[in-house]
């Protein structure tokens, strides 16, 4: 009987071909740009994408200052957190955010963290997204490839 036999390959940290990708976010929605750049980290896109490993690119993100909301979300949205003491919940709105230092970063991380495990590959992930505020980043030595994020599904 001639049959066909067929390894399930499971990608390791040794195995995965990670790379680099620009991503330029100037007048990209928040939530659309988040989700595609947490299947970029979390390795989605790629045939041999193993659930349980870092097996995703490593994402810079450039011209974060630039992005923007759709409706009035910039002074409605509202992002909760949490002191740890009687009384010590916090809100933020996404433009209080963005005037603190680096906030384009603390915007864009916060928005990616919640598209990815709640776990420890979650951490691990996150460490792989870079994100400036500016045109320039400082990872020229990496050779990154330049991606058009609109033609991701």
């Amino acid at each position: 009987m001639d049959t066909l036999s067929y390894k399930t390959i499971s990608a390791n940290k040794e195995t995965a071909h990670k790379e680099w990708v620009v991503i330029d976010a100037t007048d990209q929605v928040v939530g659309r740009l988040g989700s595609k750049v947490a299947k970029l980290l979390r390795g989605k896109y790629k045939p041999d994408f193993t659930p349980h490993a870092d097996c995703g690119d490593n994402v810079i993100i450039i011209n974060a200052d630039k992005v923007k909301f759709t409706g009035n979300k910039w002074n409605d949205k509202v992002y909760l957190r949490y002191t740890g003491y009687p009384g010590g919940q916090r809100e933020m709105t996404p433009a209080q955010l963005m005037k603190k230092p680096n906030g384009e970063e603390k915007l864009l991380k916060r928005v990616v963290k919640g598209m990815l495990p709640k776990n420890r590959l979650g951490a691990q992930l996150l460490g792989n997204l870079y994100v400036y505020a500016g045109s320039e980043h400082k990872h020229e030595a990496q050779t990154p490839k330049s991606i058009d994020i609109n033609s991701l599904k």
